[in-house]
């Protein structure tokens, strides 16, 4: 119990970096887009964005990016609207590395063809796993009869299977997580690479990816919690006195909203329908033909 509540902490931290808070977002799926993703990892965001929807990392984060969904051979789609490619996601990894918003990356996706999308990573401290090599499908796992769907992949479902195993104290590594999906039971075959990682994959805990442990830095220099008091003080009364200086606001001339609401509805000019007017007309001809004949239409034209 204590390891499913540890790991469903460590996803929903996940899912409010990375994913651009879904749990805020599920009213609104229209910001879930390739453009904001890429502008979440890259920190190319307006001032405004608040903190829930922002990647606050630095050079001491570890970052995990685990991603789902239907692909193929070098890109991976967002809602079926548009699609992300591994060349777009090497370059966002690429602008992380040069600002230094991480330490490590851990790059975990499913999908069919999922190891295409790793192919083109280059930047350091990058370890990738997919759930298929290229030219496979990554198949389904567990349907409900009830709906006709099936509820989880295959990869996804034995991947996590095996972290609700790992605690905070766990001393199981990456190497133990390549091998949890074996082509037996994934039916593809799961990849992965290690080739741009420094450290060696036997020596990388999963609780350094998986975990909530923030580490600390011992110092002995004087930190001062304490705001300068004075300066405030000085900064206060300076706004203080430009707003004293500035013209009172004034509201602007406001519509007479309680006539509008109680005057009476302006009654409309009445118009006879096209309908009435052609029947009347048809009415007069009938009536004309009737009493003098069509002998007398010569007089009339």
């Amino acid at each position: 119990m204590a390891a499913s509540c540890f790991l469903r902490k460590c996803l929903t931290a996940l899912a409010g970096l990375l994913l651009l808070s879904f749990e805020s977002l599920a009213a609104s799926q229209i910001e879930v887009t390739v453009e904001n993703f890429l502008r979440v990892l890259t920190g190319r965001i307006p001032p405004s964005t608040p903190r829930s929807k922002r990647l606050l990392s630095d050079d001491r984060s570890n970052i995990l990016i685990y991603m789902t969904g239907h692909g193929g051979n070098g890109f991976l789609k967002f809602q079926d609207s548009e699609e992300i490619t591994n060349i777009e996601l090497a370059d966002a990894f690429e602008q992380m590395w040069q600002k230094r918003r991480y330490n490590e990356l851990l790059f975990i996706i499913d999908t069919c063809q999922g190891a295409s999308m790793y192919e083109r990573f280059y930047s350091p401290n990058i370890m990738a796993l997919a759930s298929s090599q290229v030219g496979e499908d990554s198949l389904s796992h567990q349907p409900d009869p009830a709906i006709g769907v099936h509820l989880m992949d295959r990869y996804t479902f034995y991947v996590l299977e095996f972290l609700e195993e790992i605690n905070p104290a766990s001393q199981t590594n990456m190497n133990d997580l390549f091998q949890v999906c074996p082509k037996s039971l994934c039916v593809s075959t799961p990849g992965h690479r290690t080739d741009l990682f420094q450290r060696d994959p036997k020596n990388v805990l999963i609780t350094d990816f998986f975990g909530s442990v923030r580490k600390v830095e011992i110092t002995t220099e004087t930190i001062r919690l304490q705001p300068d008091l004075g300066n405030m003080e000085s900064r206060y009364k300076k706004e203080w006195m430009d707003e004293e200086l500035m013209e009172p606001l004034k509201y602007a001339e406001q519509l007479p909203v309680a006539q509008i609401i109680h005057q009476k509805p302006k009654l409309k000019d009445w118009h006879p329908p096209g309908g009435f007017i052609l029947g009347l007309w048809a009415l007069i001809i009938m009536v004309f033909f009737k009493t003098y004949g069509i002998k007398h239409m010569k007089f009339i034209f």
